[in-house]
Order: structure tokens, then sequence, then C-alpha cells
């Protein structure tokens, strides 16, 4: 980990033609890539819920244009099957509860997203009974308005999802889901609807060539509308025009299992399984944790360490799924710890 990659990534970046200046950053690596400061201060739990509830394992957090925050949790356990607890749950800035919905609607929360509309979209990975492998976007009021795919189907084809892990909403309304929680196995895709739902286009496939995916498990979308797809289990971001080209690899935020992007085009990342052996997470010589940077360089700046190492870096989790407010306060859904942590700037 103490040398830096640029000249083989840009050579292997021209053979597959892409452009030189996006070349400059693809499979970068920094020399220690724990080194950043962390200008953050600790994790704090500050989520106030209802009498008698407790917080699951969680995947999902996401600010809406009202000031409050939502969070996709997993039912008090680390799955909703059976149960009939709303894993949809609403909170004031300063973490006090408002409402919840979704109970018995299903299995694995897994993707949140919340559209300029105020609509929130939620992916459930899993199927059983009847539900899961969808994609569903409720109103604020807790209202379903649509589901995209076939509840409890799982399939390859256009309009069916197998583990559907997140959804985006382009400006213009085109939605995006990344397929496909399982590595090696079943989907590992983008698909691409119009704002009506009608599918337009798939691409991607298992491999860890250049715009192959071995389960791509967020999305986020910068300024200029690119879409930066968290390929996890080949420790890298791909970036891709709104049409599938791929434009840029990085490989300098870590494993990444969770991506955000701000107004200001800052990123944010999550690693939450990075890790020593060699199996589920392998990463040699990465902590796990959040790192920023911006998308105009593509330079990480800052590294908050994960809120719990392992004396044998063996446990995974911390953040997964990861959101900052307009304060550039950092919050962090957590699967392992089932809670939602926030990190203020120092």
């Amino acid at each position: 980990m103490k040398t830096r990659l640029f000249f083989a990534a840009a050579i292997v970046a021209f053979a597959a033609g892409i452009t030189a200046s996006s070349a400059q950053f693809l499979g970068r690596v920094d020399a220690d890539p724990n080194s950043f400061p962390n200008t953050y201060g600790p994790a704090t739990s500050f989520l106030k819920l209802p009498a008698g509830r407790t917080m699951g394992s969680s995947t999902g957090v996401a600010g809406d244009s009202k000031g409050n925050f939502w969070v996709l949790e997993r039912c008090a356990a680390n799955g909703c099957e059976g149960s009939k607890l709303d894993p949809i749950m609403e909170f004031d800035a300063s973490g006090t509860f408002i409402k919840a919905f979704g109970g018995g609607m299903m299995n694995f929360p897994h993707g949140l997203f919340i559209g300029k509309d105020d609509h929130i979209w939620v992916t459930d990975g899993r199927g059983a009974d009847g539900k899961g492998h969808v994609v569903m976007e409720f109103d604020q009021s807790g209202k379903l308005l649509r589901t995209l795919g076939k509840p409890g189907v799982a399939g390859d084809d256009p309009g069916i999802f197998n583990e559907p892990n997140a959804v985006l909403v382009a400006p213009d309304g085109s939605i995006f889901v990344a397929d496909g929680h399982r590595p090696n196995v079943g989907s590992a895709r983008i698909t691409k609807f119009d704002p009506n739902g009608k599918f337009i286009k798939q691409w991607g496939g298992h491999g860890d060539g250049l715009g192959g995916f071995n389960v791509p498990h967020a999305l986020a979308m910068d300024s200029k509308g690119m879409l930066y797809v968290a390929d996890r289990w080949n420790n890298r971001i791909e970036i891709f025009d709104q049409t599938g080209t791929l434009h840029d690899v990085w490989t300098q935020f870590g494993r990444p299992s969770g991506i955000y992007i701000d107004k200001k085009d800052n990123i944010y990342v999550s690693d939450s399984e990075s890790r020593e052996p060699v199996s589920s997470g392998y990463h040699p010589g990465w902590k796990r944790g959040i790192r920023i940077g911006n998308v105009k360089d593509g330079i990480v700046r800052t590294f908050i360490p994960d809120t719990y190492e392992s004396p044998d870096r063996v446990s995974t989790s911390g953040a997964e799924g990861i959101w900052a407010d307009d304060k550039g306060v950092v919050y962090g859904a957590q699967v392992r710890e089932k809670s939602i942590v926030k990190y203020a700037p120092r």
C-alpha cells in the first residue's frame, strides 16, 4: 500500500478508451489510505425513539427539504420478515421521532433515497411471502405511490430485480437502480427507467473489468449528472454518465458501502467492510470508516475512523448508509451497531 498506481491505471484507461483527463485518477491509491486528518468530533447517538421501540440494523439515512431526516431500519432486528414494525421513520433535526410507516410491506429494507419532491424511495432486497425484490416510492404520509419490479419475484429480465441495493432519481426524473447484493451470483447491474417507470436500459454484469460490477451497493449523482456506483466487492467506485458510458474508476475511497454527494460536490464514502482476513471484505491495509473529498479532483482529505475496530480487524460494519446536511454534519447508518450516529465538524 506504499505505492501509487497512477501509471499502470492510466495505461488501462487509455486501452479502454477512457478520456485522458479522467485517466489521471483511475485506480489511484494514496500511500497511506488511513492517514488523512479527522476533522470531525466523536460519533454521537442522538435518536429519540418512541417508548418501547428499539433500533434495528440500518443502511439508510437521508434528509428532506423541510430539515427533517429519515431512517430506514430493519424492524428492531436485521430483517423485517414476519414483523409489523414500521421500518421507515422520520425525525426532526434534533433526533425527535415524528412518525413511521411501512410495517408489513417489506422483508429486507436496504436502500433509501429522497427525491426533490420529498418522496421516499426504498429498496427491498430480499424476496419472501410475496414481497421483496422491489423498489417502492412513498409520499411523506406513507402512501405507496408505485412499485417497480414484481413483488417476491427475482430475475434479470428488464423491469424485474434480484436483490436491489439502491435507488436514485435524477433531476430529470430518470430512475436508476443498483441491483445485486450477492457476490458472483445473481444480478450485478444498473438499470435505468424513465420518469414514468418505463424500462430504458441496463448495463454491467459480474466481473472486475472496467464497467463490470460485483455487488453494486450504492448510488450517488454529482452536480454534472454523473452517476457514481459503489462497486463494493471490487473495492472501487465506478463513474458513469447517464447513458451508461464509463468515465472513471476510483479506488482511493476504500471499499464503498455508501456514497453521498452534496450540493457543493463534496463526496462522502462509507467503508463498512475493509478487513484483513481473506474472505468477505478482504482489503488489506485499509481501515473502515468514512472518507471525504470532492468530486472535482477526487482527492481524499478527511478520514473518520469507524466507531469500533475489533482487535483482530475481523468484524465489519459501522456506517453503511451515509448522508450529510448543509452544515457538513455527517450521519452514518450502522448495521452491526443498530444505530444512527452523527459526526459534527470540529
